[in-house]
C-alpha cells in the first residue's frame, strides 16, 4: 500500500504522527472535507497528467478546476489526465490517494497558485482514507515540488 510508503517518508521527516487515517473514505474532495470537518476548498487535491510520455502532478485547492487554456499555455500541450491504472503505475499511488509525497522517481510536482489563499491545506497521504495538515511552506518542503503554476480557475 502506498500509505506505507508515505508514512515511511514522513517518519524520516519526523512528522509521521501528523498523518491522519479515517474509518471513512476521503477519496474525493467532498468526502475528505467531511472526514476532516473543513471547507472543501482547503483539501489539496493532487491531479495526475501525462506530459510527453511522463507523469506530472498538479496539487490544487479543492474548489479549483484545471483551466485548459492556462494549462496549455504553461505546458505547451493539452491537459491529458492519467487513467487510474496509469496513475497507480506511473505515480505510485492509486486514484483517491494520489499525493505529492513518496512518488515514483521522475514524477514532477507542481503546486497551483489556488493553494496560496490558505495558511494550511490537507493533501492525501497515499490512500483513500488519509490526509495530513500542512502549511504551504511545509507542502513545498515535503512535496519536493518543481515549481508554482497558475493553471486553475476558481468558482465564481
Amino acid at each position: 500500500m502506498s500509505i506505507v510508503r508515505v508514512r515511511a517518508y514522513f517518519r524520516e521527516q519526523g512528522i509521521e504522527d501528523r498523518v491522519r487515517e479515517f474509518d471513512v473514505s476521503s477519496a474525493t474532495v467532498e468526502l475528505a472535507a467531511a472526514a476532516l470537518h473543513c471547507e472543501p476548498r482547503r483539501i489539496a487535491k493532487t491531479l495526475s497528467f501525462m506530459l510527453e510520455g511522463r507523469a506530472i502532478l498538479i496539487v490544487a485547492a479543492g474548489d479549483a478546476k484545471i483551466d485548459n487554456a492556462r494549462y496549455k499555455a504553461r505546458f505547451c500541450k493539452k491537459a491529458k489526465m492519467l487513467s487510474p491504472e496509469e496513475a497507480e503505475t506511473m505515480i505510485g499511488h492509486a486514484v483517491g490517494g494520489v499525493c505529492p509525497f513518496a512518488v515514483n522517481e521522475g514524477v514532477e510536482v507542481y503546486l497551483d497558485e489556488s493553494l496560496k489563499r490558505f495558511e494550511t491545506v490537507f493533501p492525501a497521504c497515499g490512500s483513500a482514507s488519509s490526509a495530513i495538515e500542512l502549511t504551504i511552506p511545509e507542502l513545498e518542503k515535503y512535496s519536493g515540488y518543481d515549481g508554482w503554476v497558475d493553471v486553475c480557475k476558481l468558482p465564481g
